[in-house]
């Protein structure tokens, strides 16, 4: 019953119901222009699917997967961990200072922590201030290492940045200067292929180490994933993007 509820509710809230108000266009054009019927109902079917769980937890799977940790980190050598930022809130209380990490780059630092401990190894944190009113990542960042116990002598920081092209090309100016052979690159895990990019391009092939998974993978099918939601689109989207962005990298080094 709670999940028929869910799935019930979900065509009278957005994006659920912008899919009905599209179907019903497309029905009353029908009989004034079938062409036009058909091109709208084609758009509302692949906005519906854009919409599911069951569309979204295939592309950002796929996409998650491309890269998995090492079987034993232990063993792969590593000299350095980067840990790219991926957002930052200025002004806004913490519990040891002002501003704070969201949830994907608060997510990547406790992996990155956990790394830390085990291999007791720097970690060098990519972020800058990407707005005016967004937080310095890589300075919240390192008070938040701090604050979990990581050593002041083990973080170094790189604020400069502003986007991954810029992570992996001032990242890699440090690395070198530092003689660190072979970081281990932790970022969300839809976030890695293009990091890698970006970091091979700069002559850097690091260890990739993928967290913040978002879908689990194998899913099994629910008739409740068939339901709009507007994580899904979110999901499907941000797929979109790491693709379109993974081939600006690519072709125009940017």
């Amino acid at each position: 019953m709670v999940y028929f509820l869910k799935f019930g509710a979900s065509w009278i809230l957005p994006p659920g119901i912008f899919i009905i108000l599209l179907l019903a266009l497309g029905v009353k054009l029908f009989k004034i222009d079938r062409k036009l019927s058909a091109a709208v109902l084609v758009c509302t079917i692949i906005f519906y699917l854009l919409c599911t769980s069951l569309v979204a937890e295939r592309l950002m799977g796929w996409l998650e997967e491309l890269h998995t940790p090492p079987a034993q980190v232990e063993t792969s050598g590593a000299d350095v961990i980067v840990l790219l930022g991926g957002g930052a809130i200025s002004q806004v209380p913490d519990v040891d200072g002002v501003g704070a990490l969201c949830s994907a780059p608060a997510n990547r630092l406790l992996t990155a922590v956990r790394l830390q401990k085990m291999l007791n190894v720097p970690i060098l944190v990519s972020g800058g201030q990407v707005y005016s009113d967004s937080g310095a990542e890589a300075e919240i960042s390192a008070r938040v290492l701090k604050s979990l116990g990581v050593p002041e002598d083990k973080i170094l920081t790189e604020t400069k940045s502003v986007n991954t092209t810029q992570n992996a090309r001032y990242s890699s100016k440090i690395l070198r200067d530092n003689d660190f052979k072979k970081p281990l690159l932790v970022t969300s895990a839809f976030h890695m292929n293009r990091a890698m990019i970006a970091f091979n391009l700069n002559r850097i092939k690091p260890t990739a180490y993928p967290t913040d998974f978002t879908v689990a993978h194998n899913p099994t099918f629910h008739y409740t994933k068939l339901r709009p939601q507007a994580e899904a689109l979110l999901l499907n989207v941000t797929v979109m993007q790491e693709l379109l962005r993974t081939c600006v990298t690519e072709v125009f080094g940017i």
